[in-house]
């Protein structure tokens, strides 16, 4: 990967320290700011929640929350996105969002559409709720201001769990707790599925604490385990006829509303677990969690004849999607990035044929940047019901490429395309780091 740009920049510090400092009335030197970036995942979309394999890395754009620890059990938050001030005190016993999960319900509560009607402060709440549901003594709250990257929309990006895991690390540290990586994990998990109601895997928060600069991580959503992978040493690129540098492109949609009459993420969940279970059943084993990671590839190639058309396509994606994961982790350690590229846009065809997400506009922007100079993997990031597309671009023509998605975009959907300034409709970013306090 090219070298990361600088962020946070001082500036970005130094403007937050500044608005912290004043709403806390403390010197700027006791503000703390944690850095949780934004994540993406080129292999292993949609597969976490069924215990699958991802592969995934954070990027140098996130959230950034300064903080510091309150004189009592109050938490005050502002934002620099909302309106509003967040007040409570972390005393308080946090209770879960209610949610419904019937079966055939049309699903308007998508995962993308209960983040959105959670009001942003429930984040916060859902962090104390964590903390407090594995027995932990709250008695310092925090005075922080909270923001994300300016230049971009982050549907898609995993904000909401860059944002989940920015509210532990700042009340763990005012608390004086100290959590492993893989310990805030599951707390973050116990925000999004148990606080906020949402049916979402392991795979966004795991990229945001475990990564590190250059490296691919892997993780299997299963048995927690995870391995950073990393680049061959540039002079093993010699006579390689590989590109010796990559950078990622964040193609914005302009698309920032979930398109209701799309079947939800959360039914397509309920879809794989109907087809482990059929699948699970026919193997004579109906004792095993109903998640596609139970059952052996030979049983489903064995026993797939017998699941409906939306539940066979469900498991061939994971299936498929399983086998690129391993695939891309080889030619990752091998610095062969033309591989690592069609893996990625033959895992983005199959989000789109067999999973069944996306929307028009992200399905364009898809096959637009598959076009692009130099690109040589794509995919829309998320569910790609809204927000962006990523792709991996040689590094050297990563601005030819950019100009030339903006430009083909715009004559596709001149209108989404308005919503967002020519100069960041589409960004060129760098592999970023893992979630920390500076």
């Amino acid at each position: 990967m090219a070298g990361e740009k600088c962020w946070p920049s001082n500036a970005e510090l130094n403007e937050i320290r500044e608005i912290v400092s004043c709403m806390a009335r403390v010197n700027k030197e006791e503000v703390r700011v944690v850095v949780s970036p934004y994540r993406i995942c080129p292999l292993g979309a949609h597969i976490d929640h069924q215990g699958g394999t991802v592969a995934a890395m954070t990027i140098n754009r996130g959230i950034l929350l300064g903080f510091t620890p309150s004189s009592s059990s109050q938490v005050v938050i502002r934002s620099g996105q909302f309106k509003g001030e967040v007040e409570f005190r972390v005393d308080e016993i946090q209770y879960p969002r209610q949610t419904t999960t019937t079966k055939n319900e049309n699903y308007a509560k998508d995962s993308s559409e209960l983040k959105e009607q959670c009001c942003w402060g429930r984040y916060a709440r859902g962090a104390v709720y964590a903390l407090q549901s594995k027995g932990n003594n709250l008695s310092k709250g925090i005075v922080g201001y909270i923001c994300g990257s300016e230049d971009l929309d982050s549907s898609g990006l995993s904000s909401s769990a860059a944002v989940g895991v920015a509210y532990l690390l700042a009340l763990e540290h005012a608390n004086n707790l100290v959590m492993s990586p893989i310990e805030n994990v599951e707390y973050d998990r116990l925000i999004e599925n148990e606080y906020l109601g949402l049916k979402n895997g392991i795979m966004d928060q795991s990229a945001i604490l475990l990564s590190n600069h250059g490296c691919l991580m892997s993780m299997n959503c299963k048995t927690k385990d995870y391995k950073l992978i990393h680049l061959p040493k540039e002079q093993q690129y010699a006579e390689s006829g590989q590109p010796k540098a990559t950078r990622i492109l964040l193609a914005l949609s302009g698309l920032k509303q979930a398109l209701t009459s799309n079947p939800g993420y959360n039914r397509r969940v309920v879809e794989c677990q109907e087809a482990a279970r059929i699948l699970l059943e026919a193997s004579g084993d109906s004792e095993a969690q109903s998640i596609l990671s139970n059952v052996e590839p030979e049983v489903y190639e064995a026993h797939k004849c017998k699941l409906e058309s939306n539940l066979a396509k469900r498991a061939e994606h994971y299936f498929s999607e399983n086998m690129r994961v391993k695939k891309g982790i080889e030619a990752w350690e091998l610095g062969n990035f033309k591989d690592f590229g069609v893996l990625i846009a033959a895992s983005g065809r199959s989000s789109i044929q067999n999973y069944e997400c996306g929307s028009e506009p992200l399905i364009q922007l898809y096959e637009i940047l598959l076009r692009a100079p130099g690109v040589l993997g794509a995919r829309f990031s998320g569910a790609g019901f809204r927000g962006c597309c990523i792709a991996l671009v040689e590094a050297d023509l990563a601005t030819e490429a950019a100009s030339f998605v903006r430009r083909e975009y715009l004559n596709l959907q001149p209108e989404l395309a308005s919503h967002t300034s020519e100069d960041k409709a589409v960004l060129i970013c760098d592999s970023g780091d893992c979630a920390r306090i500076i």
